[in-house]
């Protein structure tokens, strides 16, 4: 009995290691060259959950070519402009619809657009130039036009200042939140959340903060300058935390999702920048340590993350930048990965006879 005692610790033991061991190694992912429109460039900017991806390539030689933005859903699609040369794609929702930035024909301006099979013009405040950098579940569009940052939802909605003399919107959840920077009255910007109010998010200790990006539960990612005059990135959850960095001095958020998984680039020394992502367990991770390390890739920004977990930016592949979709790797469940082993278990047990004869 000694003797069985023993070994069923052992593999208690095993069983308990082996659910650990996965835990430790749960965040990996596989990465696709997304390619470009006919250059070698391309950025990945936005990201849904069925792994559609946004952002601009140039569509031609680089001097003199334009940049458009573009819609990859297994293969590259050029969104084209509102008739100017260059476009962009900052962002979609899982419902593929698609906002950023255009040039319009005859004046030099750019417009924000939505783009849904055919690309609209969202038009500006006052006349000035604007840019659509955000997009939530119902098509509601966050993003800046002159001096303001904005709300649309059909029409555009001004949403004023912290009290100095400009504003920009970069992130929108679906509730309709909004987040970005501000001027306040005394002269630095500083990172919002606009619910209806707009509120100041503070800082790290230093003067300026900016949010990049806000999720269902109101959590909002960004940067801020801290005491020491780093750029660090931050969450904020109701006061703000830094999220620390990956060697070097400076790190940025870039993106958030409803889990709480943040994305951006962190310095790992004074001059290079790596991919990250981030958990609440497992603090920050360069992306570079989760793909295949023969990918032959190098991640340098982690532009945007979808609730499914993908991931997209950018990177250089074979000495060319180009935009990447990062796709979870799926691991056992803790739970079946237990009933497997207590199944070995068994049948090692059992070919003993210690759990009795057959």
């Amino acid at each position: 009995m000694k003797l069985l005692h023993a070994r069923l610790l052992f593999m208690a033991g095993a069983v308990i290691l082996a659910i650990n061991s996965a835990a430790a190694a749960a965040i990996s992912y596989t990465v696709t060259d997304l390619g470009s429109l006919g250059d070698s460039w391309s950025y990945g900017y936005g990201v849904n959950s069925q792994g559609q991806v946004t952002g601009r390539s140039y569509a031609g030689p680089l001097i003199g070519g334009g940049g458009h933005a573009f819609l990859h859903n297994g293969t590259m699609q050029d969104l084209g402009t509102l008739g100017g040369p260059y476009s962009s794609g900052l962002a979609i929702n899982d419902n593929g619809l698609v906002t950023g930035w255009s040039d319009v024909a005859g004046n030099g301006q750019q417009h924000a657009f939505l783009y849904d099979g055919v690309m609209h013009d969202l038009g500006t405040l006052n006349g000035e130039s604007s840019i659509g950098n955000a997009i939530n579940a119902s098509g509601q569009v966050a993003g800046t036009s002159g001096n303001r940052a904005f709300l649309y939802d059909g029409v555009m909605h001004d949403l004023g200042t912290l009290g100095g003399s400009y504003s920009e919107g970069y992130g929108i959840n679906d509730n309709g939140w909004v987040t970005g920077q501000s001027q306040i009255t005394s002269g630095p910007s500083r990172a919002f959340l606009y619910d209806g109010t707009m509120h100041d998010l503070g800082t790290l200790g230093g003067a300026d903060s900016v949010g990049a990006a806000i999720n269902a539960s109101g959590k909002v990612v960004g940067i801020s300058y801290d005491a020491g005059n780093n750029i660090r990135a931050f969450l904020y959850d109701g006061a703000m935390h830094d999220l620390g960095t990956l060697g070097g001095r400076n790190s940025l958020a870039r993106a958030i999702n409803d889990d709480g998984v943040v994305t951006g680039a962190a310095f790992i020394n004074d001059f290079t920048h790596h991919a990250f992502v981030y958990t609440a367990t497992e603090g920050m991770l360069d992306l570079n340590s989760l793909i295949d390390p023969a990918s032959g890739w190098a991640l340098f920004d982690a532009l945007a993350i979808s609730e499914a977990g993908h991931i997209t930016g950018f990177g250089t592949l074979g000495g060319e930048t180009r935009a990447f979709l990062l796709t979870p790797v799926p691991v056992p469940e803790p739970a079946a990965m237990a009933q497997c082993l207590a199944i070995a278990a068994a049948g090692f047990f059992g070919r003993r006879g210690l759990l009795g004869s057959r």
